[in-house]
């Protein structure tokens, strides 16, 4: 089994995500995902011989559409899903603004997006499709997430490192998942 069946598997798995990614589908966004640490985290249990644990924190949600780009937008989205599941700490950005923050030119969808994010293994997402089917984006692919390897993206090297630094340091995921390696100076090919 590869890693993207491997994902898949662990998703299915877990009924709390499974049901949090029906509510954000049920919004019927245009190239929408569920990112980051809903995804990273499943994996990293997986790997440190644990259960998944309970999604924590906030649960990011991207999307991409800019016709509409107003953060107002992404705000009512959340009270939406916060009406659906309001235990649940949302957090919706349409990616189509968020490269005016960053300093990066134009995003060309959610997964574009990602390649700006600070770790190759965060830059992970998954929803439920058309058909009803998990899918998986992943621009940098599986390999850094299922070989416990934090990496900074490309992005994330030369002067923005000490960010990506700063945020190994406050996530403090190396206390989490000790198996965890970090390599800070080698982007992923």
């Amino acid at each position: 089994m590869n890693h993207f069946e491997n994902l898949k598997a662990l998703l299915l798995e877990d009924k709390e995500r499974q049901r949090i990614l029906s509510l954000v589908s049920s919004l019927d966004l245009p190239d929408c995902w569920i990112a980051a640490g809903f995804v990273r985290n499943v994996v990293w249990d997986f790997l440190h011989g644990r259960p998944p644990s309970h999604p924590s924190g906030d649960i990011d949600v991207i999307w991409f559409d800019s016709a509409k780009n107003e953060k107002t937008v992404d705000l009512q989205l959340e009270d939406r899903l916060k009406q659906l599941d309001g235990s649940i700490e949302w957090s919706v950005k349409n990616q189509s603004r968020m490269h005016s923050g960053n300093g990066d030119l134009p995003y060309l969808s959610a997964s574009d997006a990602m390649r700006f994010w600070p770790e190759t293994a965060t830059a992970t997402a998954v929803r439920i499709n058309c058909n009803g089917d998990l899918e998986i984006t992943a621009p940098f692919g599986l390999n850094d997430l299922f070989e416990a390897v934090v990496r900074p993206t490309p992005s994330f090297l030369g002067e923005k490192q000490r960010l990506f630094d700063a945020r190994l340091k406050d996530k403090k995921w190396l206390e989490r998942w000790p198996l965890l390696t970090v390599e800070r100076g080698n982007a992923h090919p």
